[in-house]
């Protein structure tokens, strides 16, 4: 498990960020301060980044849920939840993310593959309202930003009840299984993208995805670790469907959880509805 609770990059200074994308969207960054960061089953402890991104001149489309769950289509709410909470601050294309906990659940199983529902072994699709997840991963240089191409994206989360895969965790053994994990090489473009489900609930913690982005762009292995939240609205009209209905009333909201205080609103997904769940596209730049 990882404890580990230590300060992790930077966020570009005011000048740096004028430098890169111009004082008209220099005033978005003021405020953006540093963090610390840990990880007890994951129960609060953020920490700081240096994350910086400029989407490409036109941005693929997103790619549709493949697959369905195996005991149906989950419907969403008749009129999906308003993002009210937190309140998300605008911010320009090129900008810094913060980096936050790695936790104790990460696995480096290198599964390369978009679609994460299934167990590669046992073939078994996770249940859960369905996820496009996409990437936009760019490099921050003196020239500004551009699309960072082959870097990793693994990201990792918790099924619809709550368990990890590939853990001993006391409520539920899952060694061996390989759900919800996986990650994609970013293309020409800086994109990544993911099929997976909207993530379930644990005591202590948000709800979130977790991602790492790895890359040797700059001739030696960089590392950035962050988390994915969602607005609680939306997670609230999601979790009165099945399955997640089952596991009751969730216990931590986003502004409970220390984790997400250390500047998790600058984290949040913008969500977009589909004809089977939601879509959402998250872009970030790496300070190599």
């Amino acid at each position: 498990m990882d404890h580990d609770d230590r300060q992790i990059g930077r966020i570009l200074s005011r000048r740096e960020a004028l430098l890169l994308i111009g004082a008209s969207a220099a005033t978005l960054l003021t405020g953006c301060g540093s963090m610390g960061s840990g990880a007890t089953p994951e129960t609060s402890t953020g920490s700081v980044p240096s994350a910086v991104p400029s989407p490409p001149t036109t941005l693929q489309p997103l790619p549709s849920p493949v697959a369905t769950v195996t005991q149906g289509a989950l419907a969403l709410p008749a009129t999906p939840a308003p993002m009210t909470t937190p309140v998300r601050i605008p911010v320009p294309a090129c900008i810094v993310r913060p980096e936050q906990t790695e936790g104790p659940y990460f696995v480096d199983t290198r599964l390369n593959r978009a679609d994460i529902r299934s167990d590669p072994i046992s073939g078994i699709v996770k249940e859960g309202l369905p996820l496009t997840l996409t990437f936009v991963v760019s490099r921050i240089g003196n020239d500004g930003c551009a699309p960072l191409r082959d870097a990793m994206v693994d990201i990792w989360h918790c099924d619809a009840q709550g368990f990890y895969s590939n853990v001993r965790d006391p409520r539920r053994d899952t060694t061996g299984e390989q759900w919800l994990r996986g990650y994609q090489m970013t293309d020409a473009s800086g994109i990544a993208a993911f099929t997976t489900i909207y993530p379930g609930w644990y005591p202590g913690r948000a709800v979130h995805i977790h991602f790492k982005i790895r890359t040797t762009a700059a001739g030696q292995v960089y590392d950035f670790t962050s988390q994915l939240y969602f607005d609680d609205a939306v997670s609230d009209a999601v979790f009165a469907q099945a399955p997640y209905a089952a596991r009751g009333n969730r216990t931590t909201r986003n502004q409970s959880d220390s984790i997400f205080r250390r500047n998790g609103e600058q984290l949040v997904l913008a969500l977009t509805p589909t004809d089977q769940g939601y879509a959402a596209t998250f872009e970030i730049g790496l300070q190599l």
